[in-house]
């Protein structure tokens, strides 16, 4: 994980209270070399600012981060974005099984193989 990834999970959240989470998503995606500062992002897909700044100076969201980082870190996953592939359970779609992770952006093709190995795994 990168310096700013938390501050940068935290930003998306905060935007999404406003209920633009992907456009925040998109934005920082497409950003990556200038995440800060945050309050510009926010001013670029229309937030309200002082909202949005009060958000990020509280620490509203930073338990559920932690949480997701906890379980990313158990699942394996080391970065953004990461995928997980799975089938969940018809019996009960709480449960998932044939799961694989990929970590990084990848091409289409390496997920195309991905879901043709699960499948024929089925």
């Amino acid at each position: 994980m990168h310096a700013k990834a938390f501050d940068a999970a935290k930003a998306t959240r905060c935007a999404a209270d406003q209920g633009k989470y992907w456009e925040m998503h998109e934005r920082l995606f497409a950003n990556q070399q200038a995440l800060e500062p945050w309050n510009g992002h926010a001013e670029a897909i229309g937030l309200k600012v002082p909202d949005f700044e009060a958000c990020m100076k509280s620490d509203k969201h930073d338990e559920a981060i932690r949480a997701d980082q906890k379980e990313a870190q158990k699942a394996g996953f080391t970065g953004t974005p990461s995928f997980l592939l799975a089938f969940t359970d018809p019996k009960d779609p709480k449960k998932v099984k044939g799961i694989s992770g990929m970590v990084g952006a990848r091409p289409f093709d390496s997920f195309k193989a991905e879901i043709e190995k699960a499948l024929a795994a089925k």
